[in-house]
């Protein structure tokens, strides 16, 4: 009799083992990455340096540049994503967008700029801190990208930007940008703000990251792009990066999800 109740408490101290919870650390929740490279179409040797790059590379294309066209061609040949990097005040130029235009010469100017970059997607601004703070002309633009069924990249070269809240308005496919590259154009900085970038996703589950087609900016993304996995970031396109954040603001932009 005894030596039944000791077989039996043994019993019961190992099914309340199996049923504790595991000391094993939680598996992370999985942490996305987007690479947008802009000013492209200035220079073609360089520029197909960013095609080379390992992964699903966004190339944003200036209409106002010498090869805009054969660029877009080549990096739609090429399985990239294309999207107009349309200049917006205090950009200059013959594309450029400013506070002053009235709508019917931002549509011609945006007409000219689309014609330029051929195969675009979607579109993100060059510059832009003070025509993307103009509610009027974002909410404009956003009505008139929906009906070109493209989506919106908000740069975010100004807090004051509006152009992704009024994207969100009208459920406009869109995203914001989270790290600049390379503000400083050494392979040390360049090299902190990816790895912040790193950190962000793993926070917070996705990270959108912008740089430049510089040599600097090119051969850290070469060297560490391949090395995400084993970090445990995925490395996606922008189209499915819109789909993670499903037009929600990250907690850098909003609050529940809502621009500010």
């Amino acid at each position: 009799m005894r030596l039944r109740l000791i077989l039996a408490l043994l019993g019961c101290v190992a099914g309340a083992a199996q049923a504790a919870p595991s000391d094993s650390p939680a598996k992370p929740h999985k942490a996305y990455l987007s690479l947008i490279i802009d000013d492209l179409g200035q220079n073609l040797p360089r520029d197909r340096r960013v095609l080379a790059l390992p992964g699903p590379v966004t190339t944003a294309i200036m209409p106002d540049t010498p090869h805009a066209a054969e660029f877009a061609r080549e990096a739609y040949r090429a399985g990239k994503i294309v999207i107009l990097h349309m200049p917006m005040d205090p950009a200059t130029g013959p594309f450029a967008w400013h506070p002053e235009l009235p709508i019917e010469e931002l549509k011609k100017r945006l007409d000219a700029a689309f014609k330029a970059v051929p195969y675009t997607s979607g579109i993100n601004n060059h510059m832009g801190s003070r025509m993307t703070a103009q509610r009027p002309a974002m909410a404009w633009l956003m009505a008139d990208l929906q009906q070109r069924h493209k989506f919106f990249v908000d740069s975010r070269t100004s807090a004051s930007t509006v152009a992704a809240a009024e994207a969100q308005k009208i459920g406009l496919a869109s995203v914001s940008r989270d790290v600049f590259l390379d503000d400083e154009r050494t392979e040390a900085a360049i090299a902190a703000q990816l790895e912040s970038a790193i950190v962000l996703a793993q926070k917070h589950g996705s990270a959108v990251i912008i740089g430049h087609p510089y040599p600097q900016t090119l051969a850290v993304l070469q060297r560490e792009l391949p090395r995400l996995k084993a970090r445990g970031i995925e490395w996606i396109d922008i189209r499915q990066m819109i789909g993670v954040r499903s037009n929600r603001a990250s907690a850098a932009h909003g609050n529940d999800g809502t621009y500010r």
